[in-house]
């Protein structure tokens, strides 16, 4: 990503929310505010750019739609990215409500939060957390400018913590920020892992392990590393790759479901859980009445700092 440009994946990621909320039943993940946060002028060019990849690759398909609505939700249901970003929102913030009621933890930290909204729509949730958005200073300027044009004010519980990782670490942006150090955190790292290195990505878990206190979180979601693998890639997975590369946000990272404990135990993390797509599948997909399936190579982990 440029340094003055805001993540194009970010918006991409909102406008699948928004899709989502606004046009599929039952809800995997219902973020009702995401389309707020697009203006029109970009939802109507993500929307002709869906349906122009549709109809590029897959033209068989695409060509028995009767319309362009039908087109997008065909498209929506059964590529990659939408699967992977509904469920692993839903399942960072089901065990977050969780850990919230349960009183385990009292700050979230949204790692590369993007256009998340979960400070504007959880006002139960914020009642007892600190909320702390670190992302990209560009990407974050984007949407501190996108809650000013709808008129939303950010509550008093929302802590900006802008950061540009090519310069400062995370624990050094965090202690210049209001969060506490002792106090129990729950941190979401989600749709990141593929594009850092896989030193990058280990250094930003370490992070994680030496500026939150024993029991706090981290949910992150990765692929394996048969999505790099040209002769084991789904088809699908390599359709997602191949198009973050156009953009510019290359996919270059995956981790080893096999050693994944032992690589986190490594830096202060215990796993405490590891979902594959057959997991995945049978958590927030199973009966549905269409065509969402869990994506071939996503997985979601939770680690617990040791």
């Amino acid at each position: 990503m440029e340094a003055k440009q805001f993540s194009k994946t970010a918006m991409g990621t909102a406008f699948m929310r928004a899709y989502h909320a606004t046009h599929d039943h039952p809800k995997i993940f219902d973020d009702f505010l995401a389309h707020r946060l697009i203006t029109e002028v970009e939802h109507r060019h993500m929307e002709a750019r869906q349906i122009e990849l549709f109809q590029r690759l897959d033209p068989a398909r695409a060509a028995l739609c009767p319309d362009q609505a039908s087109a997008l939700a065909c498209w929506m249901q059964t590529w990659a990215p939408p699967p992977i970003a509904l469920g692993r929102a839903r399942y960072a913030e089901d065990i977050l409500e969780q850990a919230v009621q349960q009183q385990q933890v009292k700050q979230y930290v949204i790692l590369g939060a993007g256009m998340d909204t979960f400070a504007l729509r959880r006002p139960d949730l914020l009642e007892r957390l600190q909320v702390f958005e670190v992302d990209h200073p560009a990407t974050q300027a984007h949407k501190r400018r996108r809650l000013l044009e709808i008129g939303q004010e950010p509550p008093a519980q929302l802590h900006f913590v802008p950061v540009d990782f090519s310069r400062e670490n995370l624990a050094d942006a965090l202690r210049r920020s209001a969060y506490d150090p002792q106090t129990p955190s729950f941190f979401s790292w989600l749709g990141v892992t593929y594009y850092l290195t896989r030193a990058a990505g280990f250094a930003t878990l370490r992070a994680i392990a030496e500026v939150a206190p024993a029991g706090s979180a981290v949910i992150f979601d990765y692929l394996d590393t048969d999505a790099f693998v040209p002769e084991r890639v789904a088809k699908r997975v390599q359709i997602m790759m191949d198009n973050v590369r156009r953009l510019g946000e290359p996919m270059i990272t995956g981790f080893d479901p096999a050693t994944l404990a032992a690589d986190l135990a490594a830096i202060g993390l215990s796993l405490h859980e590891d979902l594959g797509p057959a997991d995945i599948e049978a958590r927030f997909f199973a009966g549905r009445p269409d065509d969402y399936h869990a994506s071939e190579h996503a997985r979601f982990a939770w680690a617990v700092v040791a």
